[in-house]
């Protein structure tokens, strides 16, 4: 193919819709919206999903894994984090739940519908989805670690009253978060990076991105741009819209919660529908980096941003899990286990984590 007919990395589209998405967020923001308003937000947000996923993949393809599937993970959490705060802030006792309930809906969307959508399409097109025991395992034990310390722990300490940490246990947990959290982007950047690369059915590693030449730098460091952008307009889009959810939630004489687990889901379609791309294309390790980093990510990184923030916010923090999320996360890590320990896995592997997201989800809706 000659250069005056190679395709560009950056389409016209991806160019477009993650300004005009950011526009419409800056015209929409605290305002009530008739229905009308509400679709177009809604159609912005689908398209500003679209374009992080291209820009994401534009930028993986010129820093390589595992750093390709890191910038996404934490660009999506550190927004996801700063609307956690905001909405904290601002909605008093009601939203004292809010941290524990998001960062249990994201752990519950990555570690069993990323994970499991993306073991089922791995599966699809060769039979047996192959990845790397040693770097997936090691991502796992340290979701279960930080879910453990920062969501199961608040339900049987005793300093506090309720699903509370103290100020101390609170401090504790997020050094403990941020410290696991660092060293995990250490082993999985520098020291152990070869754990966390695509492994080809033939268990041969594959580091590179099929016979496309990488984009420029430029090329690179504006699709960079564009993807915060985009990703900025997927998460204040879905707050802008979260009013209507949350009449249409109640309306339906649905538990609040329901909300929280609406709101997770769309800040997570990029990352979803990014893995499922990379499965597709016989790279599940990186499916896989991107369901368990960012499961890491939302711990690691929120629970330290509401300890600060905890400095000032009033009203409790509520953290503790109930019994049937935590019998939920234990299923979850059971089964990851088991599903990771191989480092091969079928259709029946993938379609019980599916099982498991769409039993969290039931529940959600049915407690």
């Amino acid at each position: 193919m000659s250069t005056a007919t190679r395709r560009s990395p950056l389409t016209d589209w991806t160019l477009l819709v993650p300004v005009v998405a950011l526009l419409a967020l800056v015209l929409s923001w605290g305002r009530d919206l008739p229905g009308a308003l509400v679709g177009l937000v809604a159609l912005c947000l689908a398209g500003a999903v679209l374009a992080a996923v291209h820009h994401a993949e534009v930028v993986a393809h010129r820093v390589g894994e595992p750093f390709g599937s890191l910038v996404l993970a934490v660009a999506v959490t550190v927004i996801e984090v700063a609307l956690i705060v905001t909405l904290m802030a601002d909605g008093g006792d009601k939203t004292a739940s809010l941290a524990r309930d998001t960062v249990f809906a994201a752990v519950m969307i990555t570690c069993n519908g990323i994970v499991g959508l993306s073991l089922l399409v791995g599966a699809l097109r060769n039979r047996v989805a192959v990845f790397n025991a040693e770097g997936s395992g090691a991502a796992l034990a340290t979701v279960a670690t930080l879910a453990t310390l920062s969501l199961v722990l608040p339900t049987f300490t005793t300093s506090k009253p309720g699903p509370e940490f103290s100020s101390a246990q609170l401090t504790f947990a997020a050094v403990a978060s941020l410290a696991l959290y660092g060293l995990f982007i250490a082993v999985q950047t520098v020291r152990h990076r070869d754990y966390f690369l695509p492994v080809t059915t033939a268990n041969t590693r594959d580091g590179g991105d099929g016979h496309a030449a990488p984009p420029t730098a430029r090329a690179a460091l504006t699709s960079l741009g564009l993807l915060l952008v985009a990703l900025v307009a997927v998460v204040g889009n879905a707050k802008a819209v979260s009013p209507t959810i949350e009449k249409g939630v109640a309306d339906a004489g649905l538990p609040h919660a329901v909300v929280g687990v609406i709101i997770a889901l769309l800040v997570l379609l990029p990352e979803t529908l990014a893995a499922v791309r990379a499965a597709r294309r016989d790279r599940v390790q990186t499916s896989l980096n991107l369901g368990y980093g960012s499961a890491i990510a939302s711990i690691g990184l929120t629970i330290p941003a509401i300890a600060l923030a905890s400095v000032w916010l009033e009203g409790p923090l509520l953290l503790g899990l109930g019994p049937t999320h935590m019998v939920l996360l234990t299923l979850t890590v059971v089964v990851g286990a088991l599903t990771i320990v191989p480092g091969r896995a079928t259709l029946l592997q993938g379609g019980v984590h599916l099982v498991l997201l769409a039993a969290y989800l039931f529940l959600a809706v049915s407690p």
